[in-house]
C-alpha cells in the first residue's frame, strides 16, 4: 500500500503532462500563429507543486520540457530543437518552472513543519 501511495503523486503529474502536451499540440498543429507554448506548463507544474510538494513538481518540470522538445518544437517527433532562440527559451522555461515549483511547494508548507524545524535548529 506504500508503494501506491508514494507512486500516486508521480503518475498525476506524468498524467498532467501528458494531458497539457495533447492539448498544446491541437493548438499548434490548428492554429497557425501560438508561439511560446511552453510556458503553458507552468500553471500545471505549480498545481502539481502545491498539492503534492516539489519533488513531483520537478519531475513534472523534467518530463513537460522533453515532451515540449519532442512534440512542440522543430524538428517534431525528436528531442533536437534546431533553433538556438528555442533552445534558449525551452532552458528558460525549464530554470523558471523548477525555481517556481520549488518556491511554491515552500510557501504552502504546513506552519507546523516550520514550527518544528525551528524548534529543532535551536536546540
Amino acid at each position: 500500500m506504500r508503494i501506491v501511495k508514494e507512486a500516486v503523486p508521480i503518475l498525476v503529474a506524468f498524467s498532467i503532462v501528458l494531458i497539457v502536451t495533447a492539448v498544446l499540440w491541437l493548438v499548434k498543429h490548428e492554429a497557425v500563429g501560438p508561439q511560446h507554448l511552453v510556458f503553458f506548463y507552468l500553471l500545471p507544474t505549480a498545481l502539481v507543486a502545491v498539492v503534492y510538494g516539489s519533488r513531483p513538481a520537478m519531475l513534472c518540470v523534467i518530463a513537460a520540457t522533453g515532451c515540449a522538445a519532442f512534440f512542440l518544437y522543430d524538428p517534431l517527433y525528436s528531442i533536437y530543437v534546431s533553433k538556438p532562440v528555442e533552445m534558449g527559451e525551452l532552458i528558460c522555461f525549464a530554470g523558471l518552472a523548477l525555481i517556481g515549483a520549488k518556491c511554491t511547494a515552500d510557501l504552502l508548507r504546513p506552519v507546523v513543519k516550520l514550527s518544528r524545524q525551528n524548534a529543532a535548529s535551536e536546540d
